[in-house]
């Protein structure tokens, strides 16, 4: 009776010390990809390059809204640094509006000063994917062949890995006058990125 006993509790000991074996694990991994998503948005290629790629962001009603617009004064300053030579707004028309979030980018980019020739529209998209898949086709169409990618800096390492995996040679350039600057609002977005990126990962094995 006594070795039939044991042989239970063995099993069971086992199966603990996998699921707390997995736990932890699982654990390792969030707070190591957390820890390379903040290291990352710290990174700053900025050189020069053929256009800015903005990745979009909300306008209601034809109005930037404060992340977008931070997003977009960072290109404005390329521009202006002569860094680059286009301007790319990216993001379609949202529910209930009448005017896409990247035409919007563009009149307040035009509001600011920058020509409206230097300033394309990509107004197809509704994710980060999209915003690069689709301003790569524009960059294709007019014959440019490098871009600094414009976001907020945690948003960055997610962008850069879809902008790799589009052929586009490309390199990070966050703003720094993101409007997520408290930790109450940096913590949510961040748990938000990683969960997309790990997300982004696991459908990039099966394509």
């Amino acid at each position: 009776m006594k070795n039939h006993e044991k042989k239970p509790k063995k099993a069971k000991r086992s199966v603990c010390l996998a699921a707390i074996f997995a736990v932890l694990l699982v654990a390792v991994c969030l707070i190591s990809t957390a820890l390379s998503i903040v290291r990352f948005s710290r990174v700053d290629e900025a050189r020069p390059a053929d256009a800015a790629v903005v990745l979009g962001a909300a306008a209601p009603n034809g109005t930037v809204s404060p992340v977008y617009r931070e997003r977009i004064n960072h290109a404005i300053g390329l521009y202006e640094s002569g860094l680059v030579r286009y301007i790319i707004m990216t993001g379609g028309t949202a529910d209930g509006n009448t005017v896409s979030d990247a035409l919007a980018a563009k009149n307040y980019a035009v509001s600011q000063g920058i020509p409206e020739s230097s300033v394309l529209v990509e107004d197809q998209s509704t994710i980060t994917e999209e915003n690069l898949e689709y301003a790569k086709k524009i960059m294709d169409e007019h014959g440019l062949d490098t871009a600094l990618i414009v976001s907020d800096p945690l948003h960055m390492k997610r962008a850069m890995l879809m902008a790799e995996d589009y052929e586009l040679t490309a390199y990070s350039s966050p703003t720094r006058t993101s409007m997520y600057k408290s930790l109450r609002t940096k913590i949510p977005f961040l748990l938000r990125e990683e969960f997309f990126y790990i997300g982004y990962w696991v459908v990039r094995l099966f394509r």
